[in-house]
């Protein structure tokens, strides 16, 4: 009878352990994102994700994306999340490497009351695109302050979380809503993401893969093969990782995890 119960004991609590560490049922979560509505996304990302019926996340500038505003529109029906990535994309110019941000774009002429009513524009495009309210939002160049001044507090008004860009992945108990973790493709290869998978499901995390350039459109590019390779890789491991847009596994984190 001991016995018995014991063993019950601890099947419950293994159940509950693992539980606890699962996402949606699945070990991991893998949330694809393309950032800054370049027309490569719509070529050449759209047709291989809805080939897999994967979803993601697209992080919209929204002065770029109203060039393509049917297709923008297209693409929220087919159930991809539109994310606010800025109106103008603008920057911290003034560190190495980004003399192509324009002056006139370079957060450091800017106020943070300026930027939030950018970010508030942009919002208001995106819900005429896909007439939702709820939203994500992604730092531009993961810039966080303007003039030294943190705008993040200001974003939680409006949005259920925001990403950042930094080469880490997390379990669910260490996920910072306005802090999401994820690792931005630049020439890596299909050997590369893989890996990250692969460590996802191993630790249990979350996973947050970036694309800027597929196929070209942008410095920080995967090529055509590479990128159709990890997005059917990652379709293969649908029975372990739980693969969503970003909105749909922020609020899923929101609402179980008591850190955010």
């Amino acid at each position: 009878m001991k016995k018995a119960l014991l063993l019950s004991l601890m099947i419950c609590f293994g159940f509950f352990a693992f539980g606890q560490n699962t996402w949606n049922n699945k070990k991991a979560a893998i949330v694809i994102t393309y950032d800054d509505a370049i027309p490569q996304h719509l070529n050449n990302a759209i047709p291989v994700l809805d080939s897999l019926n994967l979803k993601a996340t697209f992080y919209l500038t929204a002065y770029t994306a109203k060039n393509n505003i049917s297709a923008w529109k297209k693409v929220a029906s087919n159930g991809h999340e539109l994310g606010n990535h800025t109106l103008y994309h603008p920057c911290i110019g003034d560190k190495p490497g980004r003399e192509w941000v324009k002056k006139e774009y370079n957060l450091n002429n800017y106020t943070v009351a300026r930027l939030l009513d950018e970010i508030k524009m942009s919002n208001a495009f995106l819900e005429a695109l896909d007439g939702k309210k709820e939203r994500t939002f992604a730092y531009p160049c993961a810039d966080t302050v303007v003039n030294n001044i943190s705008f993040v507090k200001d974003l939680k008004k409006d949005f259920v979380a925001a990403r950042f860009v930094k080469h880490e992945m997390k379990p669910i108990n260490k996920v910072d809503l306005f802090a999401i973790d994820c690792y931005a493709i630049n020439k890596h290869t299909f050997a590369d993401m893989k890996k990250w998978v692969d460590e996802a499901i191993e630790t249990n995390s979350l996973l947050v893969i970036l694309f800027h350039g597929v196929g070209g459109g942008n410095p920080m590019d995967v090529t055509l093969e590479d990128h159709r390779k990890i997005l059917n890789y990652i379709k293969s491991k649908e029975q372990e990782a739980w693969i969503a847009p970003m909105l749909d596994v922020a609020k899923y984190i929101k609402q179980n995890n008591t850190k955010n």
